[in-house]
């Protein structure tokens, strides 16, 4: 249905120990869309991804996904609602003593009751749309960077999932590899009719391939809109991180005492 979230996000607030990471953060993503969640390293993005797939429980608000409290699930139904979510990994993730092949069909045979043959022209299918449908045989240390990105975006799809999920798609990649992962993340979106979550600092090649984008900050959403509307936006702080500029509302300095009082002096009185 046009129009309508797979995902709500509402107040939502985690703390690692004392520390608070996620203080009140509320965001919907529709179905349909290629959606982008950016912000600077260590602000809680990767965290957020794990809230939503039910890894970590949040200390308050609530991750609906299809309509599902996510958090209220039973381990059962939590399971069920994850096979209906295909996950990028930002290091990878493939298992290294699989080929390529297999790292593919490993979920189809974990979850599915379909014949040999039947996975077999799967896999073919799915390493096809990512252009790799030669490689495999190969085992993942035969891979380079972006193949290995390639073959895990083939295993996220595999089970052609509702909501596909995104951490870090271009970390470590070179120019030619990120535009080609990310007219893959745009491409196999529309192509399944997914709903997409790209979860990444790389703002220029994210901006190219999302719909709609939110920018975290400080354990909120400090902005958010349209891709094509954020990119015009004079508002300092987005308009700093999408522009990649040092200096701005976003410090570059962790938060610190006087250099003197570091050093246990005393202020000097001339």
């Amino acid at each position: 249905m046009a129009n309508e979230n797979l995902v709500e996000i509402s107040s939502l607030r985690f703390s690692y120990g004392a520390r608070p990471l996620l203080t009140d953060i509320s965001l919907d993503i529709q179905r349909g869309q290629v959606v982008g969640i950016m912000g600077s390293s260590g602000c809680g993005k990767s965290t957020l991804l794990r809230l939503i797939g039910g890894q970590l429980a949040p200390q308050g608000g609530t991750v609906k996904v299809a309509g599902q409290n996510v958090h209220e699930l039973s381990r059962d139904a939590l399971y069920q609602l994850r096979r209906k979510m295909g996950m990028q990994f930002q290091q990878g993730g493939l298992f290294t003593d699989l080929t390529v092949f297999e790292n593919i069909a490993f979920q189809m045979r974990e979850h599915t009751a379909l014949p040999d043959s039947m996975i077999r022209d799967l896999v073919l299918m799915k390493l096809a749309s990512v252009g790799l449908r030669g490689a495999a045989h190969l085992m993942p240390a035969e891979l380079s960077g972006g193949m290995a990105r390639r073959v895990g975006l083939a295993r996220a799809i595999a089970l052609d999932p509702m909501l596909i999920i995104y951490d870090e798609p271009f970390a470590g990649l070179d120019p030619i590899s990120c535009r080609v992962v990310g007219n893959l993340i745009r491409k196999l979106n529309d192509a399944l009719g997914a709903t997409s979550i790209v979860v990444s600092y790389d703002a220029a090649e994210s901006m190219r391939v999302i719909d709609h984008v939110y920018l975290m900050s400080d354990g909120v959403i400090s902005a958010s809109g349209a891709a094509t509307e954020m990119a015009k936006s004079d508002d300092p702080f987005v308009h700093q991180f999408l522009h990649g500029e040092p200096d701005g509302p976003v410090p570059f300095h962790y938060t610190y005492k006087a250099y003197a009082e570091d050093l246990g002096l005393s202020a000097r009185v001339d």
